[in-house]
């Protein structure tokens, strides 16, 4: 591993009050990532998942150390990643916690499949991914957790579940390409504004 040793500057500190307030500007794609075998089963909303790699296909996500789901992909190497459709908002709410169910119980309500590795994958999300655990970075309060996808599979919807300014809201690829081309630069110029 390439370590870059440098100073940190630590004289002025950011409160984790002016973080979050600042990273609530940050628009991401919400996901369910899955963890566990059978009955012992869990899972968490995140808005964390990005791509490392393409070759070979590589995904990391960072999980808090204290949630359930850790200990699971730590034990088990392995964790699914679910990409949520528009129409999913009440498993994104269930997985994040809302009604304060846990465990096995998040997953009642909608149908699941089994992956290869394990894992429970949801049926009807836009994207879910099998992932294989490579490394776990662990650093402050998380883990970056680094999988290898093993297996992908797509649906042919379009329209996804984001998540910013500490609200879920719909992106539908037809309707807001749409609003974006009436609102953009080129258009305002047609217009003579």
């Amino acid at each position: 591993m390439n370590v870059v040793p440098r100073d940190l500057m630590t004289e002025i500190p950011v409160s984790p009050a002016d973080f979050r307030g600042a990273m609530r500007h940050l628009t991401g794609g919400v996901s369910v990532i899955t963890a566990g075998r059978g009955k012992d089963i869990t899972g968490m909303t995140v808005t964390s998942v990005t791509s490392l790699s393409v070759e070979p296909p590589t995904l990391l996500v960072s999980i808090n150390r204290d949630a359930s789901s850790f200990p699971l992909i730590k034990r088990h190497g392995a964790f699914g990643v679910n990409i949520l459709n528009a129409d999913q908002l009440d498993i994104a709410e269930r997985f994040a916690g809302k009604g304060g169910l846990k465990g096995v119980d998040r997953f009642a309500g909608a149908k699941w499949v089994t992956a290869v590795s394990g894992v429970p994958l949801l049926v009807g999300a836009l994207s879910v991914f099998d992932c294989e655990v490579e490394e776990i970075v662990e650093r402050h309060s998380h883990g970056i957790v680094i999988g290898r996808v093993r297996d992908v599979r797509n649906s042919t919807r379009n329209a996804a579940l984001a998540y910013w300014h500490g609200q879920y809201v719909a992106v539908d690829q037809d309707e807001d390409a749409a609003k974006l081309a009436d609102v953009s630069v080129p258009a305002r110029t047609r217009r003579g504004i």
